[in-house]
């Protein structure tokens, strides 16, 4: 089972997600379908964790888990605000009508995705840049074990700043809306993994992906080793750019988190937080 789990526990769950989230995008129930679909991939990814763990000792609650679901809650409304009304609004101010309305389904998804990940790279990259942008982003890194439910671990000014570029670009193309739906169900189930606490590998592939096994490197405590590994979904942005870093040494289970051991551990605390006195470490 842990071999099963090891290999195909990402290319069968994100497929199954994908084809199921191309396939439901269009048809009448969907504002209720992709919800379902997108959590019941994250619940198997949390089962997972329990059959095969990267680490023991993140499969232990670290007092993280009622801050992660209030982060998940916020996310999952922020996507649903998003995709049926602030996304059908932008696209009827700002729509050039560029995306090629050819297109399958499929394609427009894929596209979309590629767009939004663009800005997405651009956007947490400048989050660790900008002290002020790291006042908010400091939330996503404060956890101390990486594990399934917190990849939606953001303070909603940075999930805003985040999203935005990538869904002004994709509403300013004209891309459809049941595109960026698809997407949208979609990425949760990959950010689920990318934090998930699974021993699991993509073999040569994760040097394409930001799966768990290239991210938990951004997640080190020092600062400085942390600023490797950017993209969401693509990691051929940090290629480019020169932000990759792929070691298969592994991430040791406390060597996560920040350097400062008295940053606030609640939803709430962390968001005050942010407009506080108190100096972002960088």
């Amino acid at each position: 089972m842990r071999l099963a789990v090891r290999y195909l526990a990402y290319p069968l769950i994100i497929g199954i997600v994908s084809i199921g989230a191309v396939t439901l995008a269009a048809s009448p129930g969907a504002a209720i379908a992709l919800p379902i679909l997108t959590l019941a991939g994250a619940l198997v990814i949390g089962g997972l964790e329990r059959l095969s763990p990267y680490q023991q000792a993140w499969t232990k609650n670290h007092g993280d888990l009622w801050a992660d679901i209030q982060y998940n809650l916020m996310g999952a409304a922020l996507i649903q605000a998003s995709v049926h009304f602030i996304y059908p609004l932008s696209t009827a101010a700002l729509s050039l009508g560029l995306w090629p309305n050819t297109w399958p389904l499929w394609a427009s998804v894929l596209g979309v995705g590629i767009v939004i990940d663009f800005g997405l790279y651009w956007m947490h990259r400048w989050s660790h840049r900008s002290a002020i942008l790291w006042r908010f982003h400091q939330p996503h890194h404060s956890p101390e074990r990486l594990y399934w439910l917190n990849g939606e671990r953001r303070h909603l000014v940075s999930a805003l700043l985040l999203a935005t570029p990538g869904l002004v670009a994709v509403a300013v193309l004209g891309a459809p809306q049941a595109a960026l739906a698809a997407w949208f169900a979609i990425l949760p189930v990959h950010l689920a993994f990318q934090h998930a606490n699974i021993d699991y590998t993509l073999g040569p592939f994760r040097r394409l992906l930001g799966v768990a096994e290239m991210h938990r490197w951004h997640h080190k405590r020092d600062y400085e080793d942390a600023q490797v590994n950017f993209g969401e979904v693509l990691l051929i942005w940090d290629w480019l750019f020169g932000t990759a870093h792929d070691d298969r040494r592994g991430v040791a289970a406390d060597d996560l988190g920040l350097r400062d051991a008295d940053y606030p551990r609640g939803f709430w605390r962390q968001h005050l937080a942010a407009f506080g006195s108190r100096r972002a470490r960088l």
